[in-house]
């Protein structure tokens, strides 16, 4: 298998949305309602995060309809603006987009042909393990702007804290571990949320410490395709 470069563009995934709509209410972590077309509706929301900046009444979004009897509700967001861009808010794209990114020559750890998905360490299941580097990835999807840098997480995380620190524990025992942000938002760099979980963002650090590798990678969306956009500078330091 050659590495992808995804030519001048750089463009490694295409989401098409069905339908804009206007975000009204969200009624709890996994609906919310929405406008599509002056009919109102009810909406999935696959994102753990709060998304207060994005998910907010009038704000407009896009969607994606699923037809499905399992499903409770046709409509899914996939992005919601933020000034004049999309700013994708469905994490059930990030496993994918970042096996994009690792499949091609931008990858930080070099192209990898040999990706296993959603393995089990510890008591987590890790996004990837690569059997030639002997390497465990978490991956999460930041969608918090502040002051240009990127913040995550927007919501205290004891979840994300348990993969930092079975990543940790991993790079104790001499192997490599990396967890990857993906940054949908225009920052200039990344942070950890100190005042929103200052646990989370301590084992940040100490993992960064630790020689857990970090990487926090810019993507841009239209409305239709995601754009590499390349790495951004992380600071971990509590300021």
């Amino acid at each position: 298998m050659s590495c992808n470069n995804y030519g001048e563009n750089k463009v490694i995934f295409s989401i098409h949305p069905d339908k804009k709509g206007i975000f009204l209410e969200r009624l709890n972590r996994f609906v919310g309602l929405v406008k599509i077309e002056e009919k109102i509706a009810y909406v999935h929301i696959h994102d753990p995060g709060r998304l207060s900046e994005l998910l907010y009444e009038g704000n407009e979004i896009l969607l994606k309809r699923y037809d499905s009897a399992k499903r409770k509700t046709s409509w899914e967001i996939i992005a919601s603006k933020l000034g004049n861009e999309w700013i994708l808010t469905n994490s059930k794209f990030h496993s994918k987009i970042a096996e994009r990114i690792l499949e091609s020559d931008f990858s930080p750890f070099g192209c990898l042909n040999d990706i296993v998905s959603e393995v089990k360490y510890g008591k987590s299941r890790l996004d990837f393990y690569i059997p030639s580097k002997n390497l465990w990835i978490e991956v999460k999807g930041c969608t918090l702007l502040k002051d240009f840098a990127a913040l995550f997480p927007d919501a205290p995380t004891s979840r994300g804290r348990r993969h930092i620190e079975e990543l940790i524990k991993i790079r104790e025992n001499g192997v490599r571990s990396a967890l990857i942000f993906l940054v949908f938002v225009p920052a200039k760099f990344f942070s950890p949320n100190w005042k929103t979980d200052p646990k989370f963002s301590e084992a940040l650090d100490n993992a960064h410490r630790m020689g857990v590798e970090i990487h926090a990678i810019r993507l841009n969306y239209d409305g239709s395709k995601i754009a590499y956009e390349g790495e951004i500078p992380i600071r971990f330091e509590n300021e």
